[in-house]
């Protein structure tokens, strides 16, 4: 099992990572909220991982916190989450937000989570509430946002491959992201944007 890795981030492109770890490279998915706090292309990271072993392949999924990945964790015990949803779920909202929700019983805040259904929502209140009792709910602050680029359309092409990437239908990542791009933005500030205003 890979528990963590160390090395120079090598791509990304919500949610797809790579790091060059000793001349390997290591293909990962990551959570947005992970994609917020990577380094730039070439500098050295550690991120924490999660692998799933199936039939026709193992698969990687990366957090910038052991707190985010115990999360994740705690979800795929839930019946019908798989590790893509999970990952879906935390990239749509951040951890301490959907711990209280759980804890709060909010099924209304979590339907609004792409693939979420009330059904799902009511099971995940039901399943993870006595597990997260111990969870430390603090008020972090937001991540920097790297450095912007200057291609929007780019910038915009990526965002919505992304939103889709994490479950949402192609047209309405597509308005989504249209909706909150302005010029300047880099593709992880329209994704969160956009993340935020499917929510609301």
């Amino acid at each position: 099992m890979i528990g963590s890795l160390k090395g120079k981030l090598a791509h990304k492109q919500p949610p797809h990572l790579s790091i060059n770890v000793s001349g390997v490279g290591y293909e990962i998915e990551a959570t947005m909220g992970t994609f917020y706090q990577l380094p730039g292309i070439g500098d050295e990271v550690e991120i924490f991982t999660h692998m799933v072993v199936r039939e026709d392949a193992q698969l990687l999924f990366g957090f910038a916190s052991q707190e985010e990945r115990r999360l994740f964790r705690t979800l795929i015990k839930v019946n019908g989450v798989g590790a893509k949803m999970a990952l879906t779920i935390l990239s749509g909202i951040e951890a301490d937000e959907f711990t209280r929700s759980i804890m709060e019983g909010n099924a209304d805040r979590l339907v609004k989570l792409p693939g979420v259904g009330k059904k799902t929502a009511e099971r995940l209140i039901i399943e993870m509430r006595d597990r997260l009792k111990d969870w430390e709910l603090n008020d972090k602050p937001g991540a920097t946002q790297t450095s912007r680029r200057s291609d929007n359309l780019s910038q915009a092409d990526e965002a919505v491959s992304a939103l889709v990437s994490l479950g949402y239908k192609p047209q309405e990542a597509s308005r989504y992201v249209h909706a909150v791009t302005t010029e300047g933005m880099d593709s992880e500030t329209i994704i969160r944007e956009a993340l935020k205003a499917s929510v609301r």
